[in-house]
C-alpha cells in the first residue's frame, strides 16, 4: 500500500530543493509586503486593494509548511548539522531588529521573535528526537514514540515562551515531516492539522509532494540574507510611511 503511493507521488515529482526555496521566498515576500504595506490601509479601503490583501493572504500561506518541510530534508542531507544551526541561531540575530521593525515598526520588541530562531528549535528538535532514536534501537519501539512526543511538548511550550514565531505549530510540522520523512504525503494532514486556522497552508503542504530529492542549485548565502534585508526593507518603509 505504502509502495503504490509513494509510487504515484512520483509522478508529481519534478521540483528540486532549490525551486521550492524559491517559492515558500516568492511566498514570504508577498505575505510580508501584505502585512507591512498593505493591512494599514484596510480598514479605509474595501476594494481593489482589499481583493489583492486577499491574494496575497493566500500566496503567503505557501510559504511555511516548505520552509518547515526543507528544514527536516536539511538535517538528513547537510554535511555539518552544527553549523546548520549555528547559522540559523546567527541569522536570528542579525533578523531580529529588522523583523521589529516590521512587525511594530519599532527597534525592539521582545513580544515576538523572528522565525530564523523557530527553525533553529524545531532543527534541535528533530536532532534530540533522532539522536534518541539510534541510542534506543534495542529498547520498544513505542517507548521512542512517547519519549519523542515527550519531548515535541516541552519544545513547543519552550517555543510559546520565547513568543517565536509559529510558536508551537513550527514544533508539531517538523516533527510530522520527520517522522513521516520517507512518506511526505502521510505528513500532510498530520502538519495540516496543525495549522488548521490556516486553510491555504494546504498549498504549501500539498506542494512538498512535488519534491523530487534533488538539490538544485543553490545559492545558501543568498537565500539567508534575503531574509533580514527584506524585513529591514520593509521595517524602514513602515517607518518613513509612520504606518
Amino acid at each position: 500500500m505504502i509502495d503504490r503511493i509513494n509510487g504515484f507521488c512520483k509522478n508529481f515529482q519534478f521540483l528540486s530543493g532549490a525551486g521550492l526555496k524559491l517559492i515558500a521566498i516568492i511566498s514570504m515576500l508577498a505575505d510580508h509586503v501584505n502585512k507591512a504595506l498593505i493591512y494599514p490601509y484596510l480598514e479605509s479601503n474595501h476594494g481593489f486593494l482589499a481583493f489583492i490583501s486577499d491574494v496575497f493572504d493566500i500566496i503567503g500561506r505557501i510559504a511555511f509548511p516548505l520552509f518547515c518541510f526543507m528544514l527536516v530534508e536539511g538535517y538528513f542531507k547537510t554535511r555539518n548539522r552544527k553549523k546548520y544551526l549555528l547559522n540559523l541561531l546567527l541569522f536570528g540575530v542579525i533578523s531580529e531588529v529588522p523583523f521589529d521593525m516590521f512587525t511594530t515598526a519599532s527597534f525592539f520588541n521582545m513580544n515576538w521573535n523572528n522565525v530564523m530562531f523557530t527553525l533553529a528549535l524545531v532543527l534541535v528538535t528533530v536532532w534530540i528526537i533522532d539522536t534518541l532514536k539510534e541510542k534506543m534501537q534495542k529498547r520498544s519501539k513505542a517507548l521512542w514514540y512517547l519519549v519523542s512526543i515527550l519531548i515535541v511538548l516541552g519544545m513547543c511550550i519552550v517555543s510559546m515562551s520565547l513568543s517565536l514565531d509559529y510558536e508551537h505549530h513550527a514544533i508539531l510540522i517538523g516533527y510530522f515531516f520527520y517522522l513521516f520523512h520517507d512518506m511526505p504525503v502521510f505528513a500532510i494532514p498530520f502538519g495540516y492539522a496543525s495549522m488548521f486556522k490556516e486553510p491555504w497552508a494546504l498549498l504549501g503542504f500539498g506542494l512538498t509532494l512535488t519534491y523530487n530529492g534533488e538539490r538544485g542549485k543553490q545559492h545558501k548565502m543568498l537565500y539567508y540574507w534575503f531574509y533580514p534585508v527584506h524585513l529591514l526593507i520593509l521595517g524602514l518603509l513602515r517607518l518613513y510611511l509612520g504606518i
